[in-house]
């Protein structure tokens, strides 16, 4: 539960930004001297309000109020020693934890890959490239062979060699043998594997080679041949005219034929429709979808990307299935950063980088921060271990393993602490059962435990490093203190104290009441009894359903029964279908076909209007009692912890 109030407590008040130095941010409010200051309140303000974040004083006085109140609640936690609380403590190391982790991977994964990523998109890059191929799984032998031979490849490139001709008869793609190489603008991203490849086609100069960039394919030596701004993306129609079975020089005269038509106001989609070979197309007007760069022949993008306005159509032009003529519907231009982050993102965590980036995000805590291992100790434990390490309830040796595996920063990190990591890494330990050694498997696992103790020596250093992060947190422990300290003094007593709640019922009597209300019959007839039902229903209007069950009842078969409701006359939906509301009343019978029955109701009494007494309104009234408890609870917090608004500093935040 505490979890679902600070999901809605951050979305209002969370996240808050870097706090200015001091001397240019003033106190705005004091809780018992307790300083809170401008930077925090505009956060708070501009937040919540959007868009509508006027700056008018009545806005700003009621966030006021309604922030005075939050500090006042959270101080008066804290005055109840509540912060000490070892429970409540435990809880917001694990919300430090889950923010941590998060956090840490969107500054230096997510929004660094996704900001590159989009300054990539930006521009669209012509290269060439030759690929030294690897085969799947290669050996230490094969990457070194293949790198052995880029480079000589670069070197007789460097002394003057064709780039075409040795890509024909060197490259691993096989695309080489007609393009020489030569793969023509394509635009970011890259597909998966060929991070590298993008990395070096938006960073190196033109016309050089790269050193040998490795792929999941293998080796390349990359050419960066020109670079232009991006042609995004325009949605298109198109009329085609195949030249396949029939002479080019009679369709040339056909399609100028059409675009003539065109010319002089002819529909476009009505001329694909009646007159395109492109059976995919024609039944919708000749709509193709968008274009993006190497998707179609080149003549088909060039002619694509040239019209200049949506609605506009090209010139008749030939590609090798025959002669087009393409309309613009709509161009899609690069989006905002912030607009696309999201899209970036997903597409991101799809890609290889993402993990490489995850990897290199711990070599930099390891560079930064003085990593030195001690693998011969690892060994040492793996050569003591038999092939109970695999079971699920294997256990770390009794004895202290007090040998240091690493160091990182300050902090020691002993073949112990290992040993937990490895006795909670069961089904780690499981999945490696029949298909290799202890030593080996311990070996492996390091690996994990290593990149996990980075990050969790990271995480430590979040807050002095990223003030927003420390404001967080700071959100997420005031957040867990209000809502104990609420819990305590309002929502506990309101539902345990039956005593207060009679009491205040007596203060509201009257605010809830029944609008008039009937009891109802509500009669059910077996499908089959269909004969019966007018009888039935007349003698229901004069007779109790005891008495009508007395008389139609008398066997299995008649398949009759009487439910009682008691239906409010502006609310109960049922309540419709009675016109003239009075006892003895009945409604139209209805045919359940699903249930095979006939039902309809019949008025037997009408209650007039009347209070409701506390159990038929119970939940309502609590509600109501917490709302009482916790006005009075905070006009004793206003007593008991001065608030002080510094006046002068709330004028200067208004601005009408």
């Amino acid at each position: 539960m505490i979890k679902d109030l600070l999901v809605v407590f951050i979305a209002l008040f969370g996240g808050l930004g870097v706090a200015l130095a001091q001397d240019n941010d003033p106190v705005l409010f004091t809780v018992a001297g307790e300083p809170v200051r401008v930077s925090e309140f505009k956060y708070i303000y501009n937040k919540t309000n959007g868009k509508n974040a006027d700056y008018s004083r009545a806005s700003l006085q009621e966030y006021l109020d309604l922030y005075t109140k939050f500090k006042l609640k959270v101080h008066k936690a804290k005055d109840m020693k509540l912060d000490t609380i070892e429970s409540l403590k435990e809880e917001l190391n694990g919300y430090r934890r889950q923010l941590a982790d998060s956090y840490l991977t969107n500054k230096q994964v997510n929004e660094k890959l996704a900001r590159e990523l989009y300054e990539h998109s930006k521009q669209d890059v012509d290269i060439s490239h030759i690929q030294i191929p690897l085969p799947p799984n290669p050996s230490a032998v094969d990457t070194l062979a293949a790198y052995k031979l880029a480079l000589t490849v670069r070197a007789q490139l460097e002394g003057g060699a064709d780039f075409a001709k040795v890509a024909r008869e060197t490259s691993g793609d096989k695309s080489a043998a007609t393009n020489g190489g030569r793969i023509g603008f394509v635009t970011a991203m890259f597909p998966n594997g060929l991070y590298n490849l993008e990395k070096a086609a938006y960073s190196q100069p033109l016309n050089q080679l790269s050193m040998p960039l490795r792929s999941s394919i293998g080796y390349h030596i990359l050419k960066v041949n020109a670079r232009r701004p991006a042609r995004g993306e325009v949605e298109v129609s198109h009329i085609l005219l195949r030249t396949d079975n029939m002479p080019a020089d009679i369709v040339k005269v056909n399609i100028d034929t059409v675009y003539a038509a065109l010319q002089r106001g002819a529909n476009f989609e009505d001329k694909a429709a009646t007159l395109s070979d492109d059976s995919r197309s024609k039944d919708k007007g000749g709509y193709v979808g968008f274009v993006t760069i190497g998707r179609f022949e080149q003549e088909f993008e060039d002619a694509a990307f040239s019209i200049e306005k949506d609605g506009g159509y090209s010139k008749p032009f030939q590609t090798s299935v025959g002669w087009h003529i393409i309309k613009r519907i709509s161009r899609k231009e690069n989006q905002p950063f912030d607009e696309s982050r999201a899209q970036l993102e997903a597409r991101i965590k799809r890609d290889a980088r993402y993990e490489e980036a995850k990897k290199a995000m711990v070599e930099d805590i390891k560079k930064a921060n003085g990593f030195k291992a001690y693998p011969d100790v690892v060994n040492d434990l793996g050569r003591k271990l038999d092939e109970s390490f695999f079971n699920f309830q294997w256990r770390k040796p009794e004895e202290k393993m007090t040998a240091t595996l690493f160091t990182l920063g300050k902090e020691t990190y002993t073949l112990d602490d290992y040993g937990t990591f490895l006795e909670e890494a069961s089904r780690q330990r499981m999945r490696m059962a029949g298909e290799t050694t202890p030593l080996v498997a311990v070996q492996n696992l390091l690996d994990e435990y290593i990149n996990q103790a980075c990050l969790r020596f990271e995480e430590k250093t979040l807050d002095q490093k990223y003030p927003d992060f420390k404001a967080l947190l700071r959100e997420y422990e005031e957040g867990i203190l209000l809502f104990e300290a609420t819990r305590i003094n309002v929502w506990d007593k309101a539902s345990q104290d039956t005593v207060g709640l009679k009491n205040y019922f007596k203060t509201i009597k009257g605010k809830y009441r029944w609008d008039e209300r009937a009891v109802v019959s509500f009669y059910h007839l077996d499908g089959s009894n269909a004969n019966m039902l007018d009888v039935l229903r007349a003698y229901s209007t004069k007779n109790s359903p005891k008495e009508v069950l007395e008389r139609f009842n008398k066997s299995d078969t008649v398949g009759m029964r009487v439910e009682e409701e008691l239906l409010e006359k502006d609310k109960s939906p049922e309540a419709k279908e009675f016109k003239t509301w009075k006892a003895g009343e009945t409604t139209t019978p209805k045919l359940d076909r699903k249930a095979n029955e006939f039902t309809f109701r019949k008025i037997e009494k009408v209650l007039p209007a009347q209070d409701k007494a506390l159990n038929e309104a119970r939940g309502y009234i609590i509600a109501d009692y917490q709302d009482y408890l916790e006005a009075q609870w905070v006009t004793e917090l206003r007593k008991q912890f001065p608030i002080k608004v510094e006046k002068v500093v709330f004028d200067g935040m208004v601005k009408k």
